[in-house]
């Protein structure tokens, strides 16, 4: 049992304090109050501050150092609603299944019942598609975003060349004398010493050397603990094919530079070529203004959603990259158990870091729209999404440097100052959510075990899943040809609103929308829309998708809901 009760002496206290620092970063960011001069060791300094400033916060310890148990998850959801919270933030999450065995999904319904917003990290599993978790309609699904901040550290190598990678490494540094370069020289032919992994270098072969480690398999940091513990005065941490260009800064330590996979595929050439290889690494500190941002990070988990393919997953990002919060002081920054510095805030990076930033956001929110039901403060946070970068170019993905798609950003990345006035809303209720539940395929049993309540009996179902009122689209075309679906707009602006649709997708796509232009005469007035999209003949992607957008709008709002097309069923 992950609490200790049946031994005498627990391997950790009963306690809800925090002795991993991962709550602490993520609740200090929800509604953490300013403080003045925070850093993680001089890196990121300035004001830090939560989403919600004046939120008053309750966490509810459900992790163990054995992990997450799905009995704890929900006694600490039971909890959260008896004690009346607004927003729910849960930096968690196992792969997907179906919702009635999905311990967060039957939890958040309860908690969507009741009025609370549900807001979940979609994973880090990424680029990997079809890699999400938290995927049931009534959670706002997150994935994570850079900020326009960086942490740059360079490695200078003999020959003259220089690869720019990211660092937070914050000692003394190695001086500015190169030194020798190692990389792959395992101990009696040990394979593994190019990861770097516990016990795989030879001390005489590394001893004052700088050692190139590749990434995967053990943690980033103990890739360094491990260097330094053979005798290596430095680390260049090179990406391989699985994280591309991705980047992510680590409180190395000993001095480390993290740098993507075609330099670092420079950087192994020249350690296995050159008779008398060396490097110095240097390092830069914090930069900010960094262009183009954001960007989506490659470890946000990807749709398609596999759970219910119609319905369009993650549903926005946010930020999630490098992101400096409160830290707890019974773990060091790298949370290794050889890490003896102690600081009172951490830079992290991870879905665990976006989801929080959003809950903040779905707070402030609700403090603005009490009245507004967890459906429509999702529809706000949604539909203002911003789908360009600083660039004002649209929105890239850090996995493979294109063009980021729907699958990876969802509706694109929050706005909060957009999101307090949105102009429209797509509401639902429970009601809603049950006939979605009903349109599975499911078994009553199974339908219950998630909505709790005896007497249902799906009279009333939805044809598809994807007739949900959903403020997103994801369109298959399975079988048919052509695919009709009805949405309705609650008008939460100002009265006598006039809104013109403008509809974009592929070529191969036919869209159009009936009524063209909607007026709402009065605040709350409800109106609907039907949108048909027809795939064009002769072409059936294989396994294919493709992207577009629908966008009511007017001078003051623009409501926009990206469309996702699929040709083939998705095989799960």
């Amino acid at each position: 049992m992950a609490g200790g009760s049946f031994s005498k002496k627990p391997n950790e206290p009963e306690s809800p304090r925090d002795y991993d620092g991962h709550g602490t970063h993520t609740a200090s960011t929800a509604a953490g109050v300013p403080v003045a001069n925070a850093s993680l060791l001089g890196y990121a300094s300035g004001v830090a501050r939560g989403m919600a400033t004046h939120a008053r916060v309750a966490t509810y310890k459900v992790c163990w150092k054995t992990g997450c148990f799905g009995s704890d998850i929900l006694a600490g959801i039971d909890r959260a609603i008896q004690d009346g919270v607004d927003v729910l933030s849960m930096s968690l999450g196992g792969g997907s299944a179906p919702y009635y065995r999905d311990t967060i999904a039957v939890g958040a319904f309860a908690a969507m019942e009741k009025g609370i917003v549900v807001s979940c990290s979609a994973g880090n599993s990424g680029p990997t598609k079809a890699s999400l978790a938290n995927v049931a309609p009534w959670i706002l699904t997150v994935g994570a975003g850079t900020l326009d901040r960086d942490f740059p550290a360079y490695v200078f190598l003999g020959n003259k060349k220089k690869a720019t990678g990211v660092s937070l490494y914050s000692g003394n540094g190695m001086g500015n004398k190169p030194v020798s370069l190692v990389y792959n020289k395992g101990s009696n032919g040990s394979s593994s010493s190019n990861l770097c992994l516990p016990g795989s270098l030879q001390p005489e072969l590394v001893r004052g050397k700088v050692v190139i480690c590749d990434r995967g398999i053990n943690a980033r940091v103990e890739k360094g603990a491990v260097v330094r513990d053979a005798g290596g005065v430095g680390m260049i941490l090179a990406n391989t094919a699985a994280s591309g260009e991705e980047l992510v800064a680590d409180s190395h330590l000993l001095p480390a530079v993290a740098i993507g996979r075609k330099m670092g595929d420079i950087v192994r050439e020249y350690a296995k070529t050159v008779p008398n290889p060396t490097a110095l690494l240097t390092f830069g500190g914090t930069v900010l203004n960094v262009r183009p941002s954001p960007v989506v990070a490659a470890f946000s988990s990807r749709g398609p959603n596999m759970v219910t393919p119609q319905i369009l997953k993650p549903d926005v990002i946010g930020p999630g990259v490098n992101i400096l919060a409160a830290w707890t002081e019974a773990s060091g920054p790298t949370e290794l158990e050889k890490d003896t510095r102690r600081t009172k805030f951490n830079i992290m990076s991870g879905t665990s870091m976006s989801c929080p930033h959003l809950s903040g956001v779905a707070a402030l929110l609700k403090a603005a729209h009490p009245d507004w039901s967890p459906s429509a403060i999702k529809s706000a946070l949604m539909t203002t999404a911003y789908v360009v970068d600083n660039t004002k170019s649209p929105l890239h993905d850090a996995a493979d440097g294109r063009l980021s798609t729907p699958w990876a950003h969802g509706s694109g990345h929050v706005n909060p100052q957009k999101a307090i006035s949105p102009g429209l809303v797509y509401d639902a209720s429970t009601e809603d959510y049950v006939a979605f539940l009903c349109s599975l395929g499911y078994t009553i049993e199974h339908v219950q075990a998630i909505v709790k309540r005896p007497n249902i009996t799906c009279t009333r179902k939805f044809n598809t899943p994807g007739e949900l009122n959903y403020p997103s689209f994801s369109v298959l075309f399975g079988d048919q040809r052509v695919v009709r679906y009805t949405r309705e707009l609650t008008n939460v602006g100002p009265a006598r609103s006039l809104y013109n649709v403008t509809a974009d997708g592929p070529s191969t796509v036919g869209i159009s929308v009936r009524p063209k232009r909607l007026l709402f005469r009065t605040v709350g007035e409800k109106k609907r829309y039907t949108v048909t999209f027809v795939a064009k003949n002769g072409d059936q992607k294989m396994g294919g998708a493709a992207f577009g957008s629908i966008v009511w709008g007017n001078a003051q709002h623009q409501v926009r809901s990206p469309v996702a097309f699929s040709w083939t069923q998705l095989m799960s």
